[in-house]
């Protein structure tokens, strides 16, 4: 199933998908209206989060495709946000010639121990059709499309779309420089919903595209597969879980195979879009900050 979360005036709902309708999962009783709540029963009853939610299917009342696309809000609401690095050849390969980078991102790419690193809060953090941030110190910013796990208490339990937007001149600059480049504010989008394992099939063979429109027009253009991924989903999840305090929800970025050319940078009314196969598309406007 695929599962969204809406807002018309103050109430806010969730919202379930399936192949023979949309339902407001909210409007049974008890109804549940995060995800979350979903994934806090299945583990407390040892079944899915879909298996949970058809419990409700038959008192939800139905709602229609273009109520749930008009109200769209951020799916959840994580406590953290962590990402994953150098997980693809091509995220390596942009930094050669760039000595101590290079070599930095080489290590990164080929050790037994990924890249995981804090990304953003939820107040860092926007959704479908939310704005995302540039810096305004920064003359080189470009979005990193990537495909996104939803963990609770620190396991697998769903999947979104996730835009990791970068300050490309203030990573080059210094390496470590890295956390201003990747943690400010609207530095981050996920959406526009999640996914189980039952709609994603093979996470590890689906197919991801970016598209950036300028002014009515396609900038840029491209797509990849997370078949590309040198990392598993189980294994960033595992080194995330490593000697840290895993928080009830937390968003886990996979890194990008997507990188526009050196001379290309994101601009104030840029439209982003992230599209990933049997996910959706995570649509967000750009904001000169």
């Amino acid at each position: 199933m695929r599962y969204y979360r809406i807002q018309r005036d103050e109430t806010v709902s969730l919202i379930a998908e399936d192949g023979e309708g949309t339902y407001d999962l909210t409007a049974t009783e008890p109804g549940p209206s995060s995800f979350m709540q979903l994934a806090d029963a299945a583990s407390l009853t040892d079944q899915n989060v879909d298996d949970v939610a058809r419990r409700h299917l038959a008192d939800a009342p139905d709602i229609d495709r273009e109520t749930v696309r008009d109200n769209l809000i951020r799916p959840f609401d994580p406590d953290e946000v962590w990402g994953a690095g150098v997980t693809y050849a091509i995220s390596q390969e942009s930094r050669e010639g760039e000595g101590g980078l290079e070599e930095a991102y080489l290590g990164a790419y080929e050790g037994d121990r990924p890249e995981v690193y804090f990304k953003a809060t939820p107040t860092r953090t926007v959704g479908p059709d939310d704005a995302v941030g540039i810096r305004g110190d920064s003359d080189w910013d470009v979005p990193e499309p990537e495909f996104t796990m939803v963990l609770h208490d620190g396991e697998i339990v769903g999947y979104t779309v996730g835009n990791d937007v970068c300050s490309r001149e203030i990573e080059r600059e210094n390496l470590l420089y890295l956390p201003q480049s990747k943690i400010y504010d609207k530095s981050c989008a996920i959406g526009p919903c999640i996914v189980t394992e039952e709609t994603i099939g093979d996470p590890h063979d689906v197919e991801m595209t970016l598209t950036i429109e300028r002014d009515g027009d396609v900038a840029f253009t491209e797509s990849t597969s997370t078949s590309e991924m040198v990392r598993t989903c189980d294994e960033l999840a595992e080194f995330f879980r490593r000697y840290n305090y895993v928080p009830e929800s937390t968003a886990l970025l996979t890194g990008t195979s997507i990188i526009p050319p050196d001379g290309f940078t994101l601009e104030e009314g840029d439209v982003v879009n992230i599209e990933i196969e049997n996910v959706g598309t995570l649509v967000n406007p750009v904001e000169q900050l």
